[in-house]
């Protein structure tokens, strides 16, 4: 029997820890960055959707950024 730990570069499906919940994280509640802005009214006018409003935190855009990639069919 071996003590050693299992080495996840060696596994097939390694869980991730970079995917967390906007909702989840800590500076979720912080303003939008630029990147973000400029990225959601990109999406927003290949969408035909109203642009998002100035005040949203970083975890709102990034939620918005997902539902536009996903209405658009992006990855």
């Amino acid at each position: 029997m071996s003590d050693e730990l299992p080495n996840p570069k060696l596994d097939d499906h390694p869980g991730s820890n970079t995917e967390k919940d906007p909702s989840d994280w800590v500076s979720g509640d912080d303003p939008m960055t630029g990147a973000q802005a400029s990225y959601l009214t990109t999406l927003c006018e290949e969408a035909g959707e109203n642009l998002p409003p100035d005040d949203l935190s970083k975890a709102e855009a990034s939620q918005r950024i997902d539902a536009l990639k996903a209405k658009l069919g992006r990855d």
